[in-house]
């Protein structure tokens, strides 16, 4: 049923394999396109990684194309970079 909410279990693993496909996708120096079976075959898992790709396409972090591509928005590249800022030794209250 569509109204249903996952498991806590369920919902905790989706949220980690939504994580891990979204690193892959804003790994240093991979910032390009993927091709679904190629993210499979990084995962291991289809189904999962399909489903994953597909939820962090609905919260605007992945982008598909209409040949089976992926990669990450702007938005969630962003993120990324201002993630990476925040938890470097160089960044503190008092330097901002």
């Amino acid at each position: 049923m569509p109204d249903e909410q996952p498991i806590p279990d369920q919902a905790a693993e989706e949220a980690r394999v939504d994580w891990l496909i979204l690193n892959l996708l804003l790994e240093e120096g991979t910032h390009r396109p993927w091709a679904t079976a190629e993210i499979t075959r990084e995962y291991g898992h289809e189904l999962n990684a399909i489903d994953a790709i597909d939820r962090l396409h609905g919260a605007g972090l992945a982008h598909k194309t209409s040949d089976g591509f992926v990669f990450a928005t702007r938005a969630a590249v962003r993120y990324h970079e201002l993630a990476d800022q925040a938890s470097s030794p160089r960044a503190s209250p008092a330097s901002a």
